[in-house]
């Protein structure tokens, strides 16, 4: 921390540069600034603006708050490279206490648990408020189950995403889940897909889309690990040079607690997928795509590992990078999620709340 100063935050912009505020605090304003980092800044002077502006915000200043505040205080002309107001906003806010980093957490990773895919739903719910309660610390899931479902998004209608006849006949189910997003078609061993349970601290100022990438950036790792070179596409899909492997969706929840979870294709019966989902017949109706395409396998055909090496790459990635712990769910909590399961996610008042 700079000499004098009394509150230190870092942030590492996602794809950009290291930004650093160092503050001095005096009757809950702020009375000095620094801000510094590997961030370009044209010309030399707008420094002195950045940390002007942030001089006299009190210490319980809103992220819009900093952030209009550097917009404003920028020279005309000034130009940020790798960094922006918002990363400045970001970074104060960790400084004052109010943003906080994967450090700042106990993280726990509970590994794959065969379960049917609507207690998987169930549970995730069920974790994310056990995270706002302060009973659960920030975690990380990954799924696994042995049954057949269409999970479509908290506002998707059900007779515009699948074609009822056609799921009966391979008893596949539809579930839905409380987050927004596409659709998610589920059969045994078929995809990769993990949900974290985390503070909203940790994504303080962030939009949806910055979010997705920075919550993220370790699968992106651990993909490179097992030799699949992945990127974000915004909003929220995870892809190769190759095509999109994957997605991510997102709930805010009230208490403070995000949930955010991504599914990845590992190896998909696409005509089962195309006869099931109507949204699909759409979206490749225009890419002279034929019944012929039998499978979509990305991470199978990509990585040549099977389902459960990537998984244990994953899990290997997160716990080192963050620390993490391995834990196991307890049976209260699985018995909170059977019973939500049937009492919410079962029903057909839920299931078709949107036709």
């Amino acid at each position: 921390m700079t000499q004098g100063y009394t509150h230190h935050g870092e942030y590492k912009v996602v794809g950009g540069k290291l930004v650093v505020a160092d503050l001095l605090v005096q009757d809950g304003a702020i009375t000095a600034a620094s801000i510094n980092g590997d961030f370009f800044l044209e010309p030399d002077e707008a420094l002195f603006d950045l940390n002007a502006a942030l001089v006299g915000l009190p210490a319980t200043v809103e992220h819009s708050a900093v952030r209009d505040a550097v917009n404003a205080g920028l020279r005309e002309g000034a130009v940020m490279v790798g960094f922006d107001a918002d990363a400045v906003a970001r970074v104060v806010r960790r400084a004052l206490g109010h943003a906080t980093t994967w450090a700042d957490h106990n993280w726990e990773v509970l590994g794959p648990d065969t379960m049917p895919i609507i207690e998987n739903v169930a549970l995730d719910e069920v974790l994310a408020r056990q995270v706002a309660a302060g009973t659960r610390g920030p975690t990380l899931r990954l799924w696994d189950w042995d049954d057949s479902a269409v999970i479509i998004g908290s506002f998707q209608s059900v007779q515009n995403e699948v074609d009822a006849r056609a799921a009966a006949d391979h008893g596949i189910k539809v579930v839905r889940r409380i987050s927004g997003g596409g659709a998610m078609f589920m059969e045994a061993g078929n995809c990769i897909t993990y949900s974290l349970y985390l503070p909203s601290s940790l994504v303080d100022g962030m939009s949806f889309a910055d979010s997705y990438p920075f919550l993220d950036a370790w699968v992106m790792e651990a993909l490179a690990a097992v030799g699949v070179k992945a990127h974000y596409k915004p909003l929220n899909d995870i892809a190769t040079d190759a095509g999109k492997i994957g997605g991510a969706a997102q709930k805010r929840l009230a208490g403070g607690v995000v949930l955010h979870h991504v599914t990845m294709s590992y190896d998909i019966d696409a005509e089962k997928m195309l006869q099931v989902l109507r949204i699909g017949r759409e979206k490749i109706s225009d890419k002279g795509i034929t019944s012929a395409v039998k499978r979509v396998d990305p991470l199978k055909s990509q990585a040549k590992l099977d389902r459960a090496q990537i998984i244990s790459t994953m899990i290997d990635t997160f716990t080192r990078r963050y620390a993490a712990t391995m834990g196991e769910i307890d049976e209260a909590t699985r018995e909170t999620a059977r019973a939500l399961a049937t009492t919410k996610f079962s029903t057909p008042e839920w299931t078709a709340r949107v036709p």
